[in-house]
């Protein structure tokens, strides 16, 4: 049940963050600011240095919360286990790989594969995922979701790229699962300004709690 908990932890959250910085100090600096705005679902990339590090030490700093700690832009299978001996609790990759994939179910962690056609729902479909990422979302808008959910009704859909305050409620309209955002919220620290990110991050929850009051 162990992955089934963790995907429903994902999916409840509404709002994943895509944290990418250039040192594990600002890294971990970044999720706190995150995390203070009331995101609960944290996608630490894998172009952080010291990204296994950096995970380990998240997971043990929010162990006696409801935080979850994944990691991000996952390549390969040696990262994926990495990562989840480090402590990772979800994996996402902006494309799908198999070998990523089965070593997730062999852990039981959620694999979430970016996808961007029907073709390749379907493969990451076959081999285990259940929540899928689509990616580039601000390239194909919440209309595509609709689209996928006609062949695939069961497909649950993290867009991620463009989602912002003002689109929230399409995405979810649409059919999303949860929204997935990166930039968008985390581009203030690259001045510095950590409260931003926190301003950022409490503008988007505070949009995800208006589209499911109105759903």
């Amino acid at each position: 049940m162990q992955r089934a908990d963790l995907l429903k932890k994902v999916i409840d959250s509404g709002v994943v963050s895509v944290v990418r910085s250039d040192t594990p100090e600002n890294a971990i600096k970044l999720v706190e600011a995150v995390v203070a705005g009331g995101i609960k679902s944290i996608e630490l990339t894998y172009s952080v240095p010291q990204a296994n590090a950096v995970i380990a030490r998240l997971v043990e700093q929010y162990s006696e919360t409801d935080i979850i700690i994944g990691a991000g832009t996952v390549l390969e299978a040696t990262s994926a286990r990495l990562a989840i001996i480090a402590g990772a609790q979800f994996i996402v990759s902006p494309s799908f790989n198999q070998s990523v994939a089965k070593i997730c179910n062999l852990y039981q962690i959620p694999y979430v594969p970016g996808i961007f056609t029907p073709r390749e729902a379907q493969e990451a479909l076959t081999y285990g995922s259940e929540l899928i990422k689509l990616f580039p979302g601000d390239i194909v808008s919440a209309q595509m979701i609709r689209d996928l959910k006609g062949p695939f009704p069961y497909l649950n859909i993290l867009p991620s790229g463009g989602v912002s305050p003002a689109n929230v409620s399409e995405w979810f309209e649409a059919g999303a699962a949860a929204i997935s955002a990166g930039g968008g919220i985390t581009a203030p620290a690259s001045n510095g300004d950590y409260e931003a990110v926190t301003k950022n991050a409490r503008e988007l929850m505070s949009a995800f709690h208006h589209s499911q009051a109105n759903h």
